[in-house]
This record gives structure tokens, C-alpha cells and sequence, in this order.
């Protein structure tokens, strides 16, 4: 386990072998970053994720999530709303959806832990954790150790890094931090990449072919450099997510007719 000496968190022994998991359906097509539906008194309305589920399958095509994360507010929730949002869309994409990703990041490490040993109860596809930003780590090892002390709550479920540097001011590039990471976390599958850097996002792709990562690009306004004009806008319903690359994604509103372009295919964020 990680330590926390002198205000920063110190990594343990690297985990060698063991870490292994039956795999599941290749994370690919689209991903909504979904929105939480409120109540007008500002409860979560759990009755109309049904409908959701429904209308991304039905009507987008789109059979993979990423709830609790930014568009969904995740962080301004609390423990039990995020919870009874995750039960819920897995309860009502189970047989329907291939994967729903949970966003189990917190600035509390106990809640983060919580989360995700919850997300894994549930029968979570995957979970996914922020950086911590109020106390930011401020190197490589100091955010391996904070990532992994969440991901060995739920050694069995794959677990995503989720970078986003322009909220959480953590710019430890990733193209250094998937260097021998799966030593330190077993169940490390990618990275939620929402960052204009696209020159770290391109080394990390070249560097990490082999691995098989996937990287779910999540800048909305980048979608123009891999997908065609005049996308369909789903506006408050979805925010969804077109993955490219062999194992990368962009971001955008719309999510009907992302196309193959270049060398990329369609995947998620």
C-alpha cells in the first residue's frame, strides 16, 4: 500500500504478476459522458435513466458510459448520490449497455476507496480516478501512489487514469507516468486524456502500442481534427465521446456519424 510521508505519498513495492482478470468486450464506438438529470428542488432523478439507457442505445447507437465525471458533476455530489447513480445505470444498462466506466475520484482518498470498492460491488465495466487537486501531487510517484491506494480497492475491475490538467492544475505529463505503470497497478487499462496537448497524447500512443491502452480523448472542441463537420447535436441529453485511433478517442456533442479518418477508428471518452 501507499504511504503518506512528510505531505506527500510515497509508493510501495512494485506488484509483480498476480493483477490478472478474465477480459471483457473491447472498449469501443462511442461513450457518453453522462449528464445527472436533477429534480427541480436539485434531487437526482434516478427515474429517467431508463430512458436514457434507451434513447443512447435506441436512437445513438452509443452502448458504453462514463458516469460521475465532469458533464455528470461527479465532485459536487455526494458519497451516496454517486453511488445510487452508479447502481443505477448499471442496474438499467445490464444486457444493454457493453460498458459503464464509473468516475470514483474524490479529493478524499477513504471516499475515493469507498467508491470504488462500491463500483466494484455493483458490477462496474471499469472505474476511473482524477488526480487529487486541492493537495496536487506534484510528481510521477506521488500520483501512482494516490491512483494506486484507489485501484487496489477493486483489484478485479479495470481502472482508467483520468487526466485533466485545466481543472485539476496536476500537468504531470502521461506520456511519463504509463512508464512501467502496470507494475504499480495491475488492473491499468488507459487514460481519460481531456488535454490540448496532443503532442503527449501522440508520444503516448507510439510508445504504448504494444500495451494495447486505450485513450479516450475528451476535448470537445478537438473533434474537428478527426471528425466531419456538422455533427449531430444531442445537446443536454448526452455528452458523448467518439474514441480514435487504435486505441484513442475525442470528445463532442453530437455523437450520430464519427467516421474512419486516417488511421483512427471510432472508440469512446
Amino acid at each position: 500500500m501507499a504511504a503518506f510521508k512528510g505531505g506527500a505519498w510515497s509508493l510501495p513495492e512494485p506488484k509483480r504478476g498476480g493483477g490478472s482478470m478474465t477480459p471483457g468486450k473491447k472498449l469501443q464506438g462511442l461513450v457518453a459522458a453522462t449528464v445527472t438529470p436533477m429534480t427541480p428542488d436539485g434531487q437526482i432523478n434516478l427515474s429517467v435513466i431508463r430512458q436514457y439507457v434507451d434513447y443512447l442505445v435506441s436512437e445513438q447507437n452509443v452502448k458504453n458510459v462514463f458516469v460521475n465525471g465532469t458533464t455528470g458533476e461527479g465532485l459536487s455530489l455526494n458519497i451516496q448520490e454517486r453511488k445510487q447513480l452508479a447502481e443505477e445505470w448499471v442496474c438499467q444498462g445490464k444486457d444493454k449497455l457493453d460498458h459503464v466506466i464509473i468516475h470514483v475520484g474524490a479529493l478524499s482518498l477513504p471516499e475515493s476507496q469507498e467508491l470504488a470498492r462500491h463500483a466494484a460491488a455493483i458490477g462496474a465495466s471499469a472505474i476511473a480516478v482524477i488526480a487529487p487537486f486541492f493537495f496536487k501531487p506534484t510528481n510521477k510517484g506521488e500520483l501512482i501512489a494516490f491512483l494506486q491506494k484507489v485501484a487496489s480497492e477493486a483489484p478485479a475491475v479495470p481502472f482508467y487514469y483520468y487526466h485533466i490538467p485545466p481543472l485539476t492544475g496536476v500537468t504531470i505529463r502521461v506520456e511519463e507516468l504509463l512508464d512501467g505503470i502496470k507494475e504499480w497497478i495491475p488492473t491499468f487499462q488507459g487514460v481519460k486524456f481531456s488535454d490540448t496537448d496532443l503532442l503527449d497524447l501522440a508520444q503516448c500512443i507510439n510508445k504504448n502500442e504494444r500495451e494495447q491502452f486505450v485513450f479516450l480523448y475528451g476535448v470537445d472542441e478537438y473533434i474537428q481534427l478527426f471528425g466531419p463537420k456538422n455533427q449531430s447535436d444531442v445537446a443536454s441529453l448526452c455528452k458523448a465521446r467518439p474514441c480514435v485511433s487504435t486505441e484513442v478517442s475525442v470528445s463532442h456533442w453530437g455523437i450520430s456519424q464519427l467516421c474512419h479518418q486516417t488511421r483512427f477508428w471510432c472508440c469512446t471518452d
